[in-house]
């Protein structure tokens, strides 16, 4: 019988800590101190989904993968559903300046 070790490499640890980012900060939300439509939110789940596709294009799995790449894109749509009203306010306040 072959006897295998795991190798821990720097991007399993860049993973892992995209997992603790999108663990984090679901226990934020489901404790009530982190709310779904603010910026935060958005942002540690982008950075999380983006350290753990960090890790899966050096040791590929499709269905992690999957998860993580949509995972990103839901992600960059609530921070830009965030950012909206900044971005108006500032627009409009740029038009009355002029």
């Amino acid at each position: 019988m072959e006897v295998r070790t795991m190798e821990y490499h720097w991007y399993d640890l860049v993973g892992n800590i995209g997992v603790f980012c999108i663990l984090i900060t679901y226990l934020l939300l489901q404790t009530g101190i982190l709310h779904s439509n603010t910026i935060q939110f958005s942002l540690f789940n982008l950075i999380g989904a983006l350290l753990i596709l960090v890790s899966l294009y050096f040791e590929f799995n499709l269905s992690a993968f999957l998860i993580e790449f949509f995972w990103l894109l839901i992600s960059l749509v609530g921070l830009w559903k965030s950012l909206r009203p900044y971005v108006s306010k500032r627009r409009l306040h740029n038009i009355k300046s002029t």
